[in-house]
C-alpha cells in the first residue's frame, strides 16, 4: 500500500493590506475538498500573501485555480506598489511534493493547471523551475526581472511568449509564474555564544557558495575576468548567514536548505557541530521555522538510532522524538509536531484507528455494518507486520547475531512501513463501504440520474474491492518478513514471528474473502475475472508462505 499522496502549493498573492480581498482568497482554496489551508501570511509593507495549503495532486490543482479565479476579480495591479519583487497579481505558484509523490508528477501539475489558468482567465503564465520549458526561464528571479512595469514590454518580444495564456498585457493582472520545486526548509542552529561574526564564519564554512579567497594578506583574490575567486562550503544545496538573535542571547546559523533529500536535515546538523567545534563553540540546539516535511525527520532518527548502534526500524512517532531530541528542535521553542510536520497538519481524521482498542472492538460488535471483516483484517495484519518488526528489533544489538544486524533493521524499518500501511487501510476500509452507501442514496427520479447512481454504485463496488485486494497484497508482505524474521531473528522470539505470521495470514485470507463478496455485484466481467482470480491466488500464497514460516519456528522451538 503506497503512500497518500501529498503536494504542498504555496502560491503568493500581490495583496497583503485588504483583509477582505485576503479572506476571499483564503476561502476559495478552503473551500476545495480534500484541501487543507495550513497558513496564510500577509504582510502590508511588502504588500503581499503568502498561503500554504497540502493535499492530493488534482485537488491542490483545483484549489490553486480557484484562488487565481477569485484574485481575478479583487486585485487590481495597475494600483499595487510594495516592498517585494512582484509581476502578477497572483506572482508565483509553486508545487512542492511531500509525499508518495515524485517531482515529475508536479511539473505535470504545474502544467496542467498553468495551461488552465492561460486559457480560463485570459493571462500570461509562465513555467519556472523543474517545470520551465526553456534554461533561461528556470530562475524566478530572470522571468521577473523589471517586475510588473516590464511585463506589457517583454510581452511584444518573441523570446518572451508565455508558454501559456495570451502575449498580451493585461494590466489589471500582469503575469503569473508556474512551478514546481523542492520544498524549502527554513532551519537555524543555535551557537552558545552572542558572536555574529563566528556564526558567519562557520555559515560560511558550510553553505555551499562558501566564501570569498583570499591571498596571505588577506586580500580578496580574482580571476582573469575581474570575478571574486571563490572558495567552495562543504554542503550541496544549503544557503547560510551568521546572525544574532536578541530573544535567544545566541547567534544563530541560518540556514535555507533546498534540497533535504540531495543534503539531509541531519547531516547539516551534524557538519555544522563538527565545524562550530573546530572554532571552539558549541551547537546548543537547533530550530525549524514554519513547517517541515516528515521524511528528513524520519532520516534524521534512523540516522541517530544508527550511531547509537540500534536498529533503524523504530516506529515513526519513535523516530520524530529522536530527531527532536538529537537536534534539540525544541531548545528555542515549543515544537509539536502536529502542527510542525505538514502531513500531521493536513492528515484527515482517522476515526477508527484513533480509538481504544476496547471501544474498536465494541464498535466492531455493533449491529453497524462497518467497520467489519475489511476492516479487521487489515488490522490482523498490521500486527502481523508489527511482530516481524519487533522480533527484528530485538536481534539487533543481541550478542551472537552481529552478521544479521544490518539485515534486520532493514527488516524492521520494512515492517513499520507494512504496518503503517495496513493501519491506513484499516480506516480506508470503511470509508469505501460508507462511499459505496452514500452512492445508493443517490436521486433515482429521472432516468439521467438513475444511470448516474447506477454507475456511481458500480464504481462504489469496485472501490470496495479494490482496498482489500490491496490489504490481502500488503499482509502478503507481512507474512514474508515474519518469514524472515523467523529463519534469521532473535529464536527466542520465534513465537511472536509465528504469531505474526497467523495474523496476517488471517488478515490476507480475510481481506480475499471481503474481494470476493464485493464481485456478486459488479457488472463488469473482466474486472470480476480479474479480480477473483487475484484474490484467490492471494490467499493461496498466503496459506503457504505462512505454512512455511509456522515450519521455522517449530524448528526454532525444538
Amino acid at each position: 500500500m503506497s503512500a497518500a499522496k501529498i503536494v504542498e502549493c504555496v502560491p503568493n498573492f500581490s495583496e497583503g493590506r485588504d483583509r477582505s480581498v485576503i479572506d476571499a482568497i483564503a476561502r476559495s482554496i478552503s473551500g476545495v475538498s480534500g484541501v487543507s489551508l495550513l497558513d496564510v501570511d500577509p504582510g502590508a509593507d511588502t504588500n503581499r500573501t503568502v498561503f500554504t495549503f497540502i493535499g492530493e495532486p488534482e485537488a491542490v490543482g483545483q484549489a490553486a485555480l480557484a484562488a487565481a479565479r477569485t484574485a481575478k476579480g479583487l486585485i487590481d495591479m495597475a494600483k499595487h506598489s510594495g516592498a517585494h519583487p512582484r509581476m502578477g497579481a497572483l506572482d508565483v505558484c509553486p508545487f512542492v511534493p511531500v509525499s508518495g509523490v515524485t517531482m515529475q508528477e508536479c511539473v505535470e501539475l504545474a502544467k496542467r493547471v498553468g495551461e488552465r489558468m492561460g486559457a480560463e482567465l485570459g493571462i500570461p503564465v509562465y513555467l519556472y523551475e523543474n517545470a520551465a520549458t526553456r534554461s533561461e526561464r528556470r530562475n524566478l528571479a530572470d522571468i521577473r526581472a523589471g517586475e510588473y512595469e516590464a511585463v506589457a514590454g517583454k510581452l511584444a518580444l518573441p523570446e518572451w511568449k508565455p508558454d501559456f495564456g495570451p502575449a498580451s498585457f493585461v494590466p489589471s493582472w500582469g503575469a503569473t509564474a508556474v512551478g514546481a520545486r523542492e520544498f524549502l526548509i527554513a532551519y537555524n542552529i543555535n551557537l552558545n555564544t552572542r558572536d555574529k561574526k563566528l556564526a558567519n564564519e562557520v555559515a560560511m564554512t558550510i553553505r555551499e557558495g562558501g566564501r570569498a579567497a583570499k591571498d596571505a594578506q588577506g586580500n580578496t583574490l580574482k580571476d582573469a575576468q575581474g570575478n571574486t575567486v571563490k572558495v567552495p562550503g562543504l554542503l550541496k544545496d544549503v544557503r547560510a548567514i551568521g546572525w544574532y538573535i536578541e530573544t535567544y542571547k545566541c547567534a544563530q546559523i541560518s540556514i535555507n536548505l533546498i534540497n533535504y533529500r540531495g543534503t539531509p536535515l541531519h547531516l547539516v546538523f551534524e557538519t555544522a557541530k563538527a565545524e562550530a567545534e573546530k572554532l571552539g563553540l558549541l551547537v546548543t540546539g537547533s530550530e525549524v521555522v514554519g513547517l517541515v516535511p516528515l521524511e528528513p525527520l524520519v532520516m534524521a532518527g534512523r540516522h541517530f538510532l544508527r550511531k547509537m548502534g540500534k536498529s533503524e526500524g523504530a516506529n515513526e512517532a519513535e523516530l520524530v522524538e529522536t530527531a527532536m531530541r538529537s537536534m534539540g528542535l525544541e531548545s528555542v521553542g515549543p515544537f509539536d509536531p502536529a502542527k510542525k510536520i505538514v502531513e500531521y497538519a493536513g492528515r484527515a481524521a482517522r476515526p477508527l484507528v484513533s480509538m481504544k482498542v476496547d471501544a474498536f472492538v465494541d464498535e466492531v460488535a455493533s449491529e453497524s455494518p462497518a467497520p467489519g471483516g475489511g476492516s479487521v483484517a487489515a488490522l490482523a495484519g498490521a500486527m502481523g507486520a508489527a511482530l516481524a518488526a519487533m522480533v527484528a528489533n530485538l536481534t539487533v544489538g543481541k550478542k551472537g547475531y552481529e552478521a544479521v544486524f544490518g539485515s534486520m533493521s532493514e527488516l524492521a524499518v520494512k515492517g513499520q512501513a507494512v504496518k503503517d500501511a495496513l493501519v491506513r487501510a484499516v480506516d480506508e476500509d470503511t470509508a469505501a463501504f460508507n462511499d459505496l452507501m452514500e452512492a445508493m442514496k443517490l436521486p433515482k427520479a429521472s432516468e439521467q440520474q438513475k444511470a448516474a447512481r447506477d454507475e456511481a454504485i458500480q464504481e462504489g463496488y469496485k472501490k470496495a474491492a479494490l482496498v482489500p485486494l490491496e490489504t490481502a497484497r500488503t499482509c502478503i508482505e507481512a507474512i514474508a518478513l515474519c518469514k524472515a524474521a523467523a529463519a534469521a531473528g532473535n529464536a527466542n522470539s520465534a513465537s511472536d514471528a509465528g504469531v505474526g505470521a497467523l495474523m496476517a495470514r488471517s488478515g490476507a485470507e480475510g481481506a480475499a474473502l471481503n474481494v470476493l463478496i464485493n464481485l456478486g455485484s459488479i457488472t463488469d466481467a473482466a474486472f470480476v475475472a480479474e479480480l477473483k482470480a487475484k484474490a484467490e491466488a492471494m490467499a493461496e500464497e498466503a496459506k503457504v508462505l505462512a505454512d512455511e514460516a509456522i515450519d521455522l519456528v517449530r524448528k526454532n522451538l525444538k
